[in-house]
């Protein structure tokens, strides 16, 4: 029997099965840029293909796939307007996923379709797709590159308002943001806190695009940046070091290798913050889903994972840091406050 309102499993288990053509279809959505087209009211599906040379028939279906799930609405006229949830399909809006869906829409949904193979042999999924790591494949498609750097800002743009309220980062001199990208997040860090300088690492083909955004902020006569690689040194004397979004990236071993590296660069009084989702074993609902999900993600994609805040512990101590605390952020993503041990 099932409790009144619930699914039969079966049905409950279909639905999961054809999920991924709703993943589909939003970056169909995307790929088409129906949420722009959308933005300054509704549009009938005939005015819509015209504007996308999209056949109408099946934009039709499209359309009444994605409003069955509220991404847009079906008027009484036939014709199709935006929703807030369509909206974050939208370019360059606050939180955008327009840019997460272009990504998702290529090669990285292909490594998702190779998860058997990756659990099966345990080698990845997208390595073995394209023939090299994710990053090394980033270095030489500058239009994945551009779509992950801003993927990457909108991602930040959720999270670092939140994280300057949780977390107390005044009194810093010198931030050093590792893989610190485009340099969103240290432009943010460096606005809320104007004594502080800054120095972002990250891959040659990345910060010049970082030294232009501190430029364009004004921010340019307090932020160097710097191109290497991280596992092999990263800029010593920092008081604040800074790692969002990296270590799920990789593997323990490779994890513990950076942090050391980190660990060797820095001042005994120095303090290292560590920003990642939480996937907890015991976790519920749909912040564990979604860290479900990346988990997934970073399995067949990067070869890394999502992990929870006892292994972040175990990593963080073998490379000589002791843990100080764990701040929750209402976006599901954790702020973990270490210091030299």
């Amino acid at each position: 029997m099932n409790v009144e309102g619930e699914q039969p499993a079966a049905v409950v288990m279909r639905q999961m099965i054809f999920g991924q053509l709703l993943s589909r279809a939003v970056c169909t959505a995307a790929e088409l840029g129906l949420s722009d087209l959308l933005a300054d009211g509704p549009l009938a599906v005939a005015e819509l293909a015209a504007r996308t040379g999209a056949d109408p028939r099946r934009l039709s279906q499209l359309m009444r796939g994605l409003a069955a799930f509220e991404v847009y609405s079906a008027r009484a006229d036939g014709s199709y307007e935006l929703t807030p949830l369509g909206a974050t399909l939208r370019t360059g809006v606050p939180g955008s996923a327009l840019p997460t869906a272009l990504l998702a829409a290529g090669e990285i949904s292909a490594a998702w379709a190779g998860m058997a193979g990756t659990v099966r042999t345990g080698r990845t999924a997208f390595d073995e797709l394209l023939g090299a790591n994710f990053f090394h494949h980033l270095g030489r498609d500058g239009r994945l590159r551009e779509l992950f750097d801003r993927s990457q800002t909108h991602d930040q743009e959720l999270e670092t308002g939140q994280l300057l309220e949780a977390v107390d980062l005044s009194g810093h001199r010198r931030i050093v943001d590792v893989g610190g990208g485009d340099g969103a997040l240290l432009a943010r860090l460096l606005q809320a806190h104007p004594r502080a300088e800054g120095v972002l690492l990250d891959s040659p083909e990345v910060v010049a695009t970082a030294r232009a955004r501190m430029a364009r902020m004004g921010l340019g006569d307090r932020c160097s940046t710097v191109a290497g690689d991280f596992f092999s040194s990263v800029p010593s004397g920092g008081d604040l070091y800074v790692l969002r979004q990296i270590l799920h990236d990789w593997d323990d071993e490779h994890c513990v290798e950076l942090l050391r590296v980190c660990r060797r660069a820095m001042p005994a009084h120095a303090r290292l913050v560590v920003v990642e989702r939480l996937a907890e074993d015991d976790g519920t609902g749909q912040d564990a889903r979604f860290a479900a999900l990346m988990d997934l993600y970073m399995m067949t994609v990067l070869g890394g994972e999502e992990r929870s805040g006892r292994a972040f512990g175990d990593l963080l101590g073998k490379a000589g840091f002791t843990v100080r605390a764990v701040h929750r952020l209402p976006t599901a993503v954790a702020v973990i406050d270490a210091c030299p041990a």
